[in-house]
């Protein structure tokens, strides 16, 4: 039963946490400005060396107000540096990572996430 609940404890540490908890999840990082049907739109801000729990965003765009270098570790522990320029718009396919400020400087972005149009009845 040990083994068991030591399994549990695990998964649920690992397991990725959904986009709707990003607010939750680092409340003094992301803010929620508007959500409703088919958008979510938050703002981001964090200090260099903030580091994100892995989590979950559907596709999105990110509109950088300020350059920043962002270093992203994914699920299979692969990680890619991007930097951002500020005004430079991107699209970002859905994905699951943990996001790390490597840069010297705060970041500061707003993410537009999409959400999925829901299924017209006939």
């Amino acid at each position: 039963i040990v083994f068991l609940f030591s399994v549990l404890a695990l998964f649920i540490a690992t397991k990725p946490a959904m986009a709707d908890n990003l607010e939750k999840l680092d409340p003094e990082v992301y803010t929620v400005l508007l959500e409703n049907d088919q958008v979510r739109v938050l703002e981001c801000r964090y200090q260099p060396g903030w580091k994100s729990p892995m989590h979950s965003h559907p596709n999105a765009i990110v509109y950088p107000f300020k350059s920043s270098k962002i270093k992203f570790t994914f699920p299979d522990g692969k990680t890619i540096e991007k930097e951002f320029k500020a005004g430079q718009v991107v699209w970002i396919e859905a994905v699951t990572h943990s996001a790390e400020n490597v840069g010297n400087a705060a970041s500061h972005a707003l993410i537009v996430e999409l959400k999925e149009p829901e299924k017209t009845k006939q």
